[in-house]
């Protein structure tokens, strides 16, 4: 592979798109100064005219090489420097014998020096270029033996030209290193955009998962399991107490509906189904009544302060936190555990406080469940705290605190 400047800079990311798009100038400028070659070796004075028609007819088969070998190199994301070498020998070949018939001819110079240097690395390029520029000068005072002067101011436009290539080479070399920077600079922005959307996706999926849990656990959970208890008891009291096994079946019954409407609530990603136009204390007290229905204890419930409408996201947290809760006062605190509820609006704070009668727990024991590790999960995303105390033969209580003015 070459090792010169535009075969690293067009291997990178979107770089071959920009340079062909930059090179119909360049296609342009080798026209341009082409056709002034050509007029210039036309109109020169001496040699005699079909020595300067034969050196401008051996110039024109530079135009067909150009197109057939040197724009597809030119062009290529990546090519053989051996390709490129070839190219460039054939190229020159084809030039030094008009540029040495007819001096005019070697304008021609401005052409081909950029392509040395966008073909071959820097010292090859050089070397080409310092033999573009003098072997044509040297070759047309052999044959021609021109007078002293005539071979100081070619000699002196050979330099000058030779510098120039030089200059235009350093400038070449320079603007396509700032070009193959800037695409090593789009690909690694890209890479490093595609790498932030997947971790944003897999971000969004590991959120909406742990949102789904929570809620599932909260809801369709806790009434599965409202429905294995009730079925257990009824179980108890077919044949001994028909009536209050209907009562039960009539409540199981109520409990599968209401499961449903939260399993409809959570599909269409609205609000929950205690909350579908009701305010939250009125859900509050459904859920407790719900509690003593199936379990027989009291559960009370006391609302304090101003009750006024909040944030859909804050009645979802405090509402989760009350079945989780009763859930969990259901299943831990023992039959005939009274609960007691409380729901304080203060001016930037909301109050809920759960708690129970029953036999408690150690809060030091590892937690083993999903329940308390999702209500504090709950309680975070909104900026307040959740707080469980409890101790053997004390019963539990689950305070929730949750700022208003953060969570609008």
């Amino acid at each position: 592979m070459a090792s010169g400047p535009v075969a690293q800079g067009v291997a990178g990311a979107r770089s071959p798109d920009v340079w062909e798009r930059s090179f119909a100038p360049w296609d342009c400028y080798f026209a341009v100064v082409w056709v002034a070659t050509v007029l210039f070796a036309l109109a020169a004075e001496s040699p005699g005219t079909g020595v300067r028609a034969a050196a401008a007819g051996l110039f024109a088969l530079l135009v067909p090489w150009y197109v057939a070998a040197g724009r597809p190199l030119l062009c290529a994301q990546a090519y053989g420097e051996r390709a490129s070498v070839r190219y460039l020998v054939v190229l020159v070949g084809l030039f030094l014998p008009p540029a040495v018939l007819v001096g005019e001819t070697r304008l021609a110079t401005f052409a081909l020096v950029p392509q040395c240097f966008m073909l071959l690395p820097v010292r090859h390029a050089l070397t080409a270029v310092t033999v573009i520029n003098i072997v044509p000068v040297a070759g047309w005072a052999a044959l021609w033996r021109p007078d002293a002067h005539d071979v100081y101011y070619n000699s002196v436009f050979a330099a000058v030209t030779l510098v120039f290539s030089a200059v235009v080479g350093s400038w070449i070399i320079r603007i396509i290193e700032q070009s193959a920077g800037r695409a090593e600079l789009v690909a690694e922005l890209d890479a490093s955009r595609e790498a932030v959307s997947r971790l944003s996706a897999e971000r969004g999926a590991l959120a909406e998962r742990e949102r789904f849990a929570r809620e599932i656990h909260d809801t369709l959970a806790q009434g599965f399991t409202s429905l294995l208890m009730l079925a257990q008891v009824v179980e108890t009291e077919i044949g001994t107490d028909d009536e209050r096994a209907r009562g039960h079946c009539a409540l199981m019954a109520r409990t599968a509906r209401e499961n449903l409407a939260e399993a409809r609530a959570l599909v269409a990603g609205g609000a929950p189904a205690d909350l579908h136009d009701s305010s939250l204390p009125d859900a509050v007290r459904r859920l407790a009544a719900r509690h003593a229905e199936q379990t027989g204890a009291g559960a009370a419930v006391e609302v304090t302060g101003t009750v006024r409408g909040l944030p859909a996201a804050v009645e979802v947290v405090v509402l989760r936190t009350c079945q989780e809760a009763l859930a969990n006062a259901r299943r831990h605190a023992g039959p005939a555990a009274d609960v007691a509820l409380g729901l304080d609006y203060g001016t930037g704070l909301l109050w809920l406080r759960v708690r129970d009668t029953g036999r408690g727990f150690d809060p030091e024991r590892p937690a083993t469940g999903y329940g308390l590790a999702g209500l504090r999960a709950r309680a975070a995303e909104m900026g307040g705290e959740a707080r469980v105390e409890s101790a053997p033969g004390l019963g539990t209580t689950v305070t929730v605190r949750l700022p208003l003015e953060a969570a609008r």
